[in-house]
């Protein structure tokens, strides 16, 4: 085995190791409810109700946002954490993979993926 194929297994092992991921970003939200009297629209010193998570992604190229619970924010974290890892693996595979066609050929690399 050469040294890019090595490489390439390497990455690939990993990117199937990451495990469930996300695209997005994740924001704190801070409200003001319609109350009147309420302590979030107080004239000194407002309190408003939060804060609420929220994941922003695209879907079928539509922007569309979800509600993260408080206790599943930490796991929402670790998803898009892994996404961006997913992301720079995939530049590491694709780089991989030029290099060993500059070094072995376009013919050797035809010829793993009928394997």
């Amino acid at each position: 085995m050469t040294r890019h194929e090595m490489r390439i297994e390497r990455i690939k092992s990993r990117l199937m190791s990451l495990g469930p991921m996300f695209a997005g970003s994740l924001s704190e939200q801070w409200n003001v409810c319609g109350k009147s009297g309420c302590r979030c629209k107080a004239a000194e010193n407002p309190v408003r109700h939060g804060p609420y998570y929220q994941l922003g992604f695209r879907m079928n190229g539509r922007s569309t946002t979800m509600f993260v619970k408080k206790q599943d924010v930490d796991e929402v974290r670790e998803r898009i954490r892994r996404y961006h890892e997913f992301r720079e693996l995939s530049v590491q595979l694709a780089e991989a993979y030029i290099g060993q066609a500059r070094q072995e050929g376009f013919a050797r690399t035809a010829a793993e993926r009928q394997r």
